[in-house]
């Protein structure tokens, strides 16, 4: 395939003893530990009361990794198109749902449904921003990391305007957790644009490749990666950190890998 360019404006994470991307750059780049800590979700502030009592997790983190990634790129959110990426959606949420239609007392809350949507992160993003540009949900499992990079690179070759990436996984309960066992929320954020800006951090150009998709040499960290869908990230997130030129092959669906060349800017 031919190569899809785009130019790095601004990142967002939250992730298990990774409370930023400040936070997450030192400890990727080597000149911080990584100590583990269950991943703190912050209130979505940008929404209003009502509806900030009825997000959960996955909303949450979505918000937050987009809102960082937002204000590091110093972007308009309102005015920017949007790709949300999800493995699996809320799996708390479901959980509560099934629980409620396998009782006596099969009422579902209206909240309840309306959360249970995949584009529901989505939705939260507009009311908190008042964005009104084109806006997509996907999901493609393990490679939802990896699909939303391909959909939002494709917008910005194609559509020539800026693009928010957004991919995000919340732990499972009990008894979804046992088929699914993702152990905590991660969220990543990007924001990509088809031409660099006054602080570009990188410039990105991403194909198809059958290569071996690439792992970190520490081990709590690669145990991480391989553990939460979104995570799949953090090779690429590492290369960023280190502020170097290199390429990155990030998992995908099998046979295929993506891989992205990174031109760091000074």
């Amino acid at each position: 395939m031919t190569a899809l360019t785009a130019w790095l404006e601004g990142i967002g994470l939250l992730g298990p003893g990774l409370a930023d991307w400040p936070t997450a750059a030192r400890v990727l780049s080597g000149t911080q530990p990584w100590v583990h800590a269950p991943t703190v979700l912050p209130a979505p502030q940008a929404l209003p009361a009502a509806e900030r009592r009825r997000t959960g997790a996955v909303v949450k983190l979505a918000l937050a990794a987009g809102l960082e990634a937002v204000a590091h790129a110093r972007a308009d959110a309102a005015t920017l198109a949007a790709v949300f990426s999800s493995s699996g959606g809320d799996g708390q949420n479901c959980d509560e749902i099934c629980r409620t239609l396998a009782s006596s007392e099969r009422q579902l809350s209206p909240t309840r449904f309306h959360n249970s949507v995949h584009n529901a992160a989505a939705g939260y993003w507009g009311i908190a921003t008042g964005a009104t540009a084109a806006c997509n949900a996907l999901c493609a499992y393990d490679a939802s990391f990896g699909a939303g990079l391909l959909e939002a690179l494709t917008q910005v070759v194609t559509e020539r305007s800026a693009v928010l990436l957004v991919a995000y996984d919340a732990r499972y309960p009990e008894p979804l957790y046992g088929a699914r066992p993702i152990p905590d929320g991660f969220g990543i954020a990007l924001v990509l644009a088809p031409a660099p800006g006054a602080r570009p951090l990188a410039r990105l150009d991403v194909r198809l490749s059958e290569a071996p998709a690439d792992t970190l040499t520490d081990a709590a960290l690669e145990k991480l990666r391989g553990a939460i869908p979104a995570a799949r990230s953090l090779p690429l997130l590492a290369q960023l950190a280190r502020r170097a030129p290199g390429r990155v092959m990030i998992d995908y669906l099998d046979p295929w890998r993506i891989a992205v060349e990174v031109d760091a800017c000074p």
